[in-house]
């Protein structure tokens, strides 16, 4: 069982950048998708960021698309997601997944505990 890690969250300012990192221990996520969502409050989970298990191929909605950049070390069994020019429709807890299938079958099986991303106008 994979047990995964989010931080990098944080407050910041309407135009900014964070970068999340997930960690992930207990085994290999080598072989694995791995996806970012987040929840706003009162939302439901959207989804956010994909990547295919040798980070050749991305996935991104399109309220993200061009701001934020997932990116994966599998050396390092972790994954990234950097965003740029934050809007404060941005805010919302942030969890990182493991996927199953591929990155447009959207599966998510493990979950992290989310960081919080609060971004001010």
């Amino acid at each position: 069982q994979v047990q995964l890690v989010e931080s990098g969250g944080g407050l910041v300012q309407a135009g900014g950048s964070l970068r999340l990192s997930c960690a992930a221990s207990g085994r290999t996520i080598s072989y694995d998708g791995m996806g970012w969502y987040r929840q706003a409050p009162g939302q439901g989970r959207e989804f956010v960021a994909a990547i295919n298990w040798n980070g050749r191929n991305t996935r991104y909605p399109d309220s993200v698309k061009g701001r934020f950049t997932i990116s994966r070390d599998n050396a390092k069994n972790a994954v990234y997601l950097q965003m740029n020019s934050l809007r404060p429709e941005d805010t919302a807890v942030y969890y990182c997944a493991t996927l199953a299938g591929d990155i447009y079958s959207l599966d998510p099986r493990a979950w992290g505990q989310g960081t919080q991303v609060t971004v001010s106008s």
